[in-house]
């Protein structure tokens, strides 16, 4: 059992940054990979970012590559998400996840456990 606990969003402008940091109890979290998901009100949740267990590898939507980037410090059992260039598109309840098999991490399904999330509203 994981489980995770966002923290670091808020309100911020046009062009401004946010970090947000999902920790994870358990002593398991360097054997998972962690994604980082979004879900605006109407829409589907979509992919954001995610990062293999040693942290070698990431990958990223193509919506926010260039402007956010996830990383992990396993020794805090913590996944991170730095937003830069933060756009009003971006505004969302932002969620981290963690897979086990390291599977096809674009998909929601893929992930055996979700963090409660944490709103990002980026105002214009």
């Amino acid at each position: 059992q994981v489980q995770l606990v966002e923290s670091g969003g808020g309100l911020v402008q046009a062009g401004g940054s946010l970090r947000l940091s999902c920790t994870a109890s358990g002593r398991t979290f360097t054997t998972y990979c962690m994604g980082w998901f979004r879900q605006a009100p109407g829409k589907e949740r979509e992919f954001v970012a995610a990062i293999r267990p040693s942290g070698s590898s990431t990958s990223a939507s193509p919506s926010v590559k260039g402007r956010f980037t996830i990383s992990r410090d396993n020794a805090k059992n913590t996944v991170y998400l730095q937003m830069n260039s933060l756009e009003p598109e971006d505004t969302a309840v932002y969620y981290c996840a963690a897979d086990y098999s390291c599977g096809i991490v674009v998909l929601a399904g893929a992930y055996d456990y979700w963090g409660q999330g944490t709103q990002v509203t980026v105002s214009s």
